[in-house]
């Protein structure tokens, strides 16, 4: 948001300023008598039935919001200016007492992590479900602004880092990501129904589209879109194509392979995707007649898993996005989308692990039949076929092991 433009003060009213210097610009957070939030929320659900909470209240803290204390207590740094500024409503637990910073981030991120209602989140920290309703949304719209820095395209030094990486672990020479898509399922009151929702699978959904690096850190997302429309038009519908196809994007250094083989940087991605002189996909499966074509497929395929892998991730951390959303806000949505793709970056940049567990099993999309697109340009087959060809090499002249 643009600052305030500053207005015209006259002497007269700056001498009253003067005179009042009780102002003050940013509230400061208030003294909370309230318990320590952790160790009442602690007694109160490590032992819920049904659920395979550690033991160890480090693990179980990750278990609950899924972040370590240090990543939990960064997110509330970036968060404290937003929720203090604006003092809540009424945000109080059933005792009465006014929330504190950590526990409103505690109960969005409870929220976002289990995908329960609110009730049942609210049950558990002992507040309403108007107070988790009012906290949650407060939270997404802090986070969404101050956490931007976390998802943002790559500048060129940490790019060559990408591309390096790429390259060492799968043998791609000026790969820059990996991109996939994936549904967020919901249901819809009867008057917002309409075909552009309801996806293949005869489910409303909205699309998220996603480019991942290495380290399955998401570098850059589409969401708002229709589950209904097929992925290469999702692509096609984003920003990160236009800029790619005016040359804004993916407009690195040209790489000079073997016997003078040129190679653009790229990204990968299935075969619900064009064939693009920037987006490599797999050869059909009916073209795998020769043994560079699978080897490059083979290749492509353990890249391209880097997205697969961090939509399960994704899911798994913030379940939210894959339970079925009861009659969600659709302008709302994509907020919530983003925050967890911000919150999912925040934890790899912070250097947190996750239990293994967390993560879902299967395919994040679980159900959906593989959309296949036909479409190939020429230019891009031509540089899918150098890759190819570079790979095939590489293997050939790799000592045997």
């Amino acid at each position: 948001m643009a600052p305030a433009k500053k207005s015209k003060k006259t002497k007269k009213s700056s001498k009253k300023l003067k005179k009042n210097k009780s102002v003050s610009v940013v509230p400061v957070e208030p003294r909370v008598s309230e318990p320590d939030w952790w160790d009442s929320f602690w007694h109160k659900n490590s032992t819920t039935p049904g659920l395979s909470i550690p033991s160890n209240e480090e693990e179980g803290f990750k278990y609950f919001f899924r972040a370590a204390r240090k990543t939990f207590d960064y997110i509330c740094s970036l968060v404290r200016e937003d929720l203090v500024s604006r003092p809540p409503s009424g945000l109080i637990n059933i005792e009465g007492r006014l929330l504190s910073v950590e526990k409103q981030v505690a109960i969005a991120l409870r929220r976002l992590a289990s995908g329960e209602s609110q009730v049942s989140v609210g049950a558990s920290f002992g507040v309403g479900q108007s107070t988790v309703s009012q906290v949650t949304w407060r939270f997404i719209e802090a986070l969404e602004e101050r956490a931007k820095h976390h998802l943002k395209w790559p500048d060129s030094n940490r790019m060559e880092e990408i591309k390096l990486q790429f390259e060492v672990l799968f043998g791609l020479p000026n790969c820059c990501g990996a991109i996939d898509a994936t549904h967020i399922i919901m249901t819809l009151p009867a008057v917002q129904t309409s075909d552009d929702w309801c996806d293949q699978e005869s489910n409303y959904s909205m699309f998220l589209q996603a480019i991942v690096d290495h380290e399955m850190r998401f570098l850059d997302i589409v969401t708002g879109w229709p589950g209904g429309m097929s992925v290469s038009r999702l692509l096609k519908c984003s920003g990160f194509f236009r800029l790619c196809e005016a040359g804004e994007r993916l407009n690195g250094s040209i790489r000079t392979l073997s016997e003078g083989l040129e190679m653009r940087e790229f990204i990968v991605g299935g075969v619900a995707y064009p064939l693009l002189p920037w987006l490599i996909t797999p050869y059909e499966t009916n073209d795998l007649s020769s043994s560079m074509s699978t080897t490059f497929n083979d290749k492509h395929e353990a890249a391209r898993l880097l997205a697969v892998r961090a939509f399960l991730q994704l899911k798994g951390s913030w379940r939210i996005l894959n339970k079925v959303m009861w009659r969600p806000d659709k302008r709302k949505l994509p907020s919530i989308i983003l925050v967890c793709c911000l919150l999912h970056n925040i934890i790899i940049d912070n250097g947190d692990h996750l239990h293994p567990d967390v993560a879902l099993s299967g395919h994040h999309d679980s159900g959906y039949g593989e959309e296949c697109c036909k479409q190939v340009d020429p230019t891009g087959k031509t540089m899918r076929e150098n890759l190819a060809q570079y790979l095939l090499q590489s293997k050939v002249k790799a000592p045997a092991k």
